[in-house]
């Protein structure tokens, strides 16, 4: 799932794109997905794009939060937690640094150049 959503988000323009394994260091999922978009319309767009992919596959968030602000929304599928940050957003919180105890996922196969 974090797979595929991560190719979502490629396909969209998404960038910085990381996928880290945090199954082995919490409860809270076992991926994060985080990426970075260019603006707040970006980030929306990001987001409705993950939200109406997943639903295509029957899989609906369990939680959201941020639509308002647009500057970092987060969709909660439970087993995976996707981040999509503003540019200024994404560097305030480090999310990558806070979960460095992490498996980052390869992604060579899915992310275009």
């Amino acid at each position: 799932m974090a797979k595929k959503i991560a190719k979502v988000l490629d396909a969209k323009k998404a960038e910085e794109l990381q996928v880290i394994g945090i199954g082995d260091i919490t409860v809270l999922a076992d991926y994060f997905v985080i990426c970075t978009a260019n603006s707040t319309t970006q980030v929306k767009a990001l987001a409705d794009e993950v939200e109406f992919q997943m639903t295509a596959l029957g899989l609906e968030p369990h939680h959201t939060e941020g639509y308002r602000s647009s500057q970092w929304v987060l969709l909660d599928y439970s087993s995976v937690v996707v981040h999509i940050f503003v540019r200024e957003a994404r560097e305030f919180y480090k999310l990558e640094r806070l979960w460095a105890d992490g498996e980052k996922v390869d992604l060579q196969d899915i992310v275009t150049e």
